[in-house]
């Protein structure tokens, strides 16, 4: 079975940083893109970030180039999202998933292209 695991949330101050993990099972994690998404409430999930298999492509959304930062480790099949000059407009819930589509359409967040995802974890930035 597959299983994305994030850990990292909890209540910041405007203008902190908070570092995201994603812990993967089950598949061959090298293979896989992987993604972070959010959704706040009354909100539609929206994309945040992607990197390829090797950490050498990465992408962001407009929101958050230059403040937020994707990497992984393959070696110990783990995402992460480190989140710098956080803002309350941040505030949502963070999801990880992985695709096995290597396109660029889906590194840059495309729809109907990751097959797994975690079950979120609460990012609260106070003003």
């Amino acid at each position: 079975q597959v299983q994305l695991v994030e850990s990292g949330g909890g209540l910041v101050q405007d203008r902190d940083s908070l570092r995201l993990s994603c812990a993967a099972s089950g598949i061959t994690f090298r293979f896989y893109t992987m993604g972070w998404f959010r959704q706040a409430p009354g909100k539609e999930r929206e994309f945040v970030a992607a990197i390829n298999w090797s950490g050498g492509i990465t992408y962001y959304a407009d929101s958050v180039k230059g403040r937020f930062t994707i990497s992984r480790d393959n070696a110990k099949s783990t995402v992460y999202l480190q989140m710098n000059s956080l803002r309350p407009e941040d505030t949502a819930v963070y999801y990880c998933a992985g695709s096995h589509d290597t396109t660029a359409q889906c590194l840059r967040g495309g729809p109907n292209c990751y097959n797994y995802w975690g079950q979120g974890t609460q990012v609260t930035v106070s003003s």
